[in-house]
Order: structure tokens, then C-alpha cells, then sequence
């Protein structure tokens, strides 16, 4: 109210609903005097970031051209860029020659060098000496030559460090190569031995249903290990077929396909015989589900990749056995 007041109104009463809600009630409201000052600041205007995206831009501007320019180095071969460096210190060498024509140039013992076949050789062994960032202090550059100089020696460190970069990353890439083709002819040894051992289990198993003195819970759990064992060396060959970071040898190949159809076939025969109360296992039908989906995506048209024919018999045979499995 003292602030109303202050403001030159004197008919202002105190309302507990406020200035909004006493108009809304339609009370009377009076005029501000003539020359009261208005408490009413104009709108702020919105802050202005013309200034700031420019720079922003700029900045975004220059990145990429240095990026640019660092992803062009680096798609340069080792040879390319030996022959850029020698290209930049033959051209420099030029221009420290010619510029003795203009008062500066270089300076070689305290004399100038001059405009003739022994200054043009001296002038391209001091390129080669700062490219190199040797400096032995014989010759000397002189006047704006220096900033030739400077810029020389920095971007002679630069392809000289990319020139370095190119063979350690390509001694890199060979270690690398060779522990992958190592590790992959691992990864296929474990499928197949895997593989083997699971056919032989498969055969034990099927060699035990028929004793009546084996326990069927005993049995049910070495299936069931068995079963589960099976699934994962499935997914295994489907990613080696699907997702290959190596294609394997036919070969082997061949022989990882004969081992998963006839361990396909012995489980499949050995469910066909199960007793009746070693069947309803959930975890076994889980497996052999997982089986069968992965067994059918496994055939000669449906693989991405192009194999010989006695590979996509294997393949299709593979698909038929699982056929009766996921059941």
C-alpha cells in the first residue's frame, strides 16, 4: 500500500484477492496522476547471440579445416608422403635461392649466397637441414626469409612424425592380423572339439536309456548339460556362417558342418526314444528349441555367403535334421 501511495495513488485500499483479482470483481480502479512515474519497465530485449554463433562458427570453420587436413595426411601412403616432404624442401630450397634477388635470402661464413649453381646447392642444404631440424649454424636465413625458415621446420616435424606414425601403425596392423588369423584358428579347434564332445556325450546318454538301473534324474541332468552345451556351439557355427570376420577353409568348414549333423541326428534319435518320464524338462526344451531356430537359418540359400556345393549338402542336411528337434 505504501508503494501505491509512493506512486501517487490515494484512493488505494488494501484487497486480500489483489490488483487481478479486485478488477476481475469489476471494483473501481484509479487513474494514475499525470506525471507519476510508471513502474512498468519496458520488455528486455532478447539477448543477442549474432556475435557468439559467428565465433562459434568460425571455430567450427577452422576444426574442420584442421581435421581436414590431418585426415588427408593420413590417407597419404608412407611413399606419398616421403615424396611430399622432398617436394616442399626442393621448393623452399628454390625460394631461399631466389630470394636473394630481392636483399634477403641466405648467408653462408658471413657472405651471401649469390644467384648461381653453387648458391642454388647451398641454398637446398639448408632446406634439408631445417626440414630435418638438424641446424648446424653454417648458413644462416636472412631477412623475411627467416619465417620460410620456421615454417619449414614445422611441417618438416610434422611429415617426418606422420612418416613415423605410417610404420608403426603398419607394423601394428600386422600384429594385429596375425593375432586375430591365430585367434580365429583357435576359435574353429574349440568348435570342433566341442562338437566331438558333445556327439560323444550324446552317444553315452542314449547308451544309458536303455539300462533301468540308471536314474532318470541323473540322465535328465547330463542331457540337459549336454543340450545346453550343444545350443552354444549352434550359435557358434551360425555366427561363423552369418557374421564372419575370417572365412574359414572348406575343410574345415566341412568338418564342422559333418560333426553338427550328426550330433543333430544323434539328439534327434535320442529324443524319439526318451521315457516318457524324462520328457518335460523345461530347460531341455528350451535348448532344443534354440537348436532347431538356429539350425533352420543354417541352409545353402539362406547364408549370405556363396559355398561349394558338397558344403550347402551339409547345410541343407543340417536344416531337415533339425526340422523334428524343435517339436
Amino acid at each position: 500500500m505504501g508503494l501505491l501511495r509512493k506512486m501517487g495513488y490515494s484512493n488505494a485500499r488494501h484487497y486480500h484477492g489483489g490488483m487481478a483479482g479486485w478488477i476481475e470483481a469489476g471494483g473501481a480502479v484509479e487513474a494514475a496522476p499525470s506525471g507519476a512515474p510508471s513502474r512498468r519497465s519496458a520488455a528486455p530485449e532478447p539477448p543477442r547471440f549474432e556475435s557468439r554463433s559467428a565465433l562459434a562458427r568460425s571455430d567450427g570453420s577452422r576444426r574442420r579445416r584442421a581435421n581436414a587436413i590431418v585426415d588427408g595426411l593420413e590417407r597419404l601412403q608412407t611413399r606419398q608422403l616421403f615424396l611430399l616432404w622432398l617436394a616442399m624442401v626442393l621448393v623452399l630450397g628454390v625460394t631461399y635461392w631466389l630470394a636473394a634477388a630481392a636483399g634477403s635470402g641466405l648467408s653462408a661464413g658471413g657472405v651471401p649466397v649469390g644467384l648461381d649453381a653453387h648458391g642454388l646447392g647451398t641454398a637446398i642444404y639448408f632446406s634439408f637441414v631445417t626440414a630435418t631440424s638438424l641446424g648446424y649454424g653454417d648458413v644462416v636465413p636472412l631477412g623475411f626469409v627467416r619465417v620460410f625458415a620456421v615454417v619449414e621446420a614445422v611441417a618438416g616435424l610434422l611429415a617426418f612424425g606422420a612418416v613415423v606414425s605410417k610404420f608403426v601403425s603398419r607394423r601394428q596392423d600386422e600384429i594385429v592380423r596375425e593375432i586375430h588369423r591365430v585367434t580365429f584358428e583357435e576359435r574353429l579347434d574349440r568348435v570342433q572339439s566341442n562338437l566331438h564332445l558333445v556327439l560323444s556325450e550324446l552317444q553315452a546318454i542314449a547308451g544309458l536309456c536303455a539300462d533301468v538301473q540308471v536314474e532318470h534324474d541323473r540322465l535328465r541332468a547330463r542331457l540337459e548339460s549336454a543340450a545346453m552345451v550343444f545350443a552354444a556351439e549352434m550359435r557358434a557355427v551360425h555366427d561363423l556362417l552369418y557374421r564372419p570376420q575370417q572365412v574359414p577353409d572348406e575343410g574345415v568348414l566341412e568338418a564342422i558342418l559333418a560333426s553338427l549333423a550328426a550330433a543333430l541326428r544323434q539328439l534327434a534319435d535320442l529324443l524319439s526314444c526318451l521315457p516318457a518320464e524324462m520328457r518335460g524338462s523345461s530347460m531341455l526344451d528350451r535348448a532344443c528349441r534354440r537348436l532347431a531356430r538356429l539350425a533352420t537359418e543354417i541352409c545353402g540359400e539362406c547364408v549370405p555367403r556363396s559355398y561349394a556345393p558338397a558344403l550347402t549338402v551339409w547345410m541343407d542336411r543340417i536344416q531337415e535334421t533339425a526340422r523334428g528337434i524343435g517339436g
